[in-house]
């Protein structure tokens, strides 16, 4: 009797266990939830020990790069998309109508392209403050203009994402991109003024021409930078009123940066009198040579006897000063010249100016 109940209650498992459900035996659906549990247990393990591995490396390493992989794994790589992506593993076990299995992929694939965002958002986030330290200590100007930076290249991310999620849903995106795109290029021409002012402001602070403090020159205007903003760029004039440029405007100038300007190179000319005797005439190249040589941010370039004037015998003056410092500039000038004066005054070296000296004859004086 027990046999038989035996090989009844077999008969019936086994028929549950055939028994179908959405076209798929009993049996089927249980090795489909055991490969879902065993795919979501395989992959939480993985991500520990790649984690774990990636910590260890990165505790020995002074590379920053193991360090946020490791972040990126640990706490980037979110429980909702392994557990979707064990439930798609676990389907693949079943035979699903094809809708349902349209639907099953449209959910793997979503969760798949929201994980690549979260990924490519911290990744965003990791690498753009370590370029900012590439670049030095920033201002608050070039700081707003790199979260802008960083705020597009999130909002591009997500709009790549979208629409990979839409064609994975089943969605035509071209069309869809067809339409956003005509009523883009609407936008783009409303704005075009405003854009080009935002890229221009990027590349002022990727390729930096000039910074904040610099002093440039603009076509006829000159003065210092003060603020480098999204849409303009504002310069402090020598006269004390600020002006204020369009970046795209500035991009097309010509623009001279007396900033970065190691030395300047100074020429000048000194004129004295056809009356100079010989030996003072030679002498002055290294009269000037010397006077030159004592300024301590001054550098001897050379001195030459030039040319024949109209009025004068000119020397033709070459010299460096050592410094951009527009200030420290002036001084060295003005130290050589009062320089140059005393000692021609000593010397009795006279400077040229322009002059007419009338000859009258013994017939006209007489006349007179």
């Amino acid at each position: 009797m027990r046999q038989g109940i035996r090989r009844r209650g077999d008969g019936r498992l086994t028929s549950l266990l055939y028994a179908s459900v959405y076209g798929n035996p009993v049996w089927r659906w249980l090795v489909a939830a055991g490969t879902a549990v065993a795919a979501y247990v395989a992959l939480r393990v993985l991500q520990r020990l790649v984690a774990g591995q990636l910590g260890r490396l990165a505790a020995q390493t002074a590379n920053e790069v193991d360090d946020f992989l490791a972040d990126l794994i640990r706490r980037r790589t979110k429980a909702p998309f392994l557990f979707i992506a064990a439930l798609f593993a676990g389907t693949l076990v079943v035979s699903l109508p094809d809708r349902a299995q349209q639907v099953v992929r449209g959910a793997f694939l979503t969760a798949l392209w929201l994980q690549v965002a979260v990924w490519g958002n911290a990744a965003i986030a990791w690498w753009l403050p370590r370029l900012y330290r590439r670049q030095g200590e920033l201002d608050a100007e070039t700081a707003s203009v790199y979260s802008a930076l960083s705020l597009i290249s999130r909002v591009g991310l997500w709009v790549l994402v979208l629409l990979l999620v839409l064609e994975g849903v089943g969605v035509k995106v071209t069309a869809l991109v067809a339409g956003l795109g005509l009523a883009g290029v609407a936008v783009a021409l409303a704005v075009q003024n405003v854009l080009g002012d935002l890229f221009a402001s990027l590349s002022i602070v990727l390729d930096k021409p000039f910074v904040v403090g610099d002093f440039i020159v603009v076509g006829d205007f000159l003065g210092t930078v003060e603020h480098v903003g999204i849409k303009t760029t504002r310069v402090r004039s020598l006269s004390g009123e600020q002006i204020v440029f369009s970046n795209a405007d500035l991009l097309q100038s010509r623009i001279r940066n007396y900033k970065r300007m190691q030395e300047r190179r100074v020429v000048f000319e000194l004129g004295v009198t056809y009356e100079t005797p010989y030996e003072k005439l030679a002498a002055i190249p290294d009269m000037v040579r010397a006077i030159i040589s004592e300024q301590p941010h001054a550098r001897f370039d050379r001195a030459h006897f030039a040319r024949y004037g109209d009025f004068s015998l000119v020397f033709e003056v070459v010299y460096y000063v050592t410094s951009p410092d527009y200030n420290l500039y002036m001084d060295t000038q003005q130290a050589i010249n009062l320089a140059i004066f005393r000692r021609f005054q000593e010397e009795g070296i006279e400077f040229a100016y322009p002059t007419q000296k009338l000859y009258l004859s013994p017939a006209h004086t007489a006349r007179a």
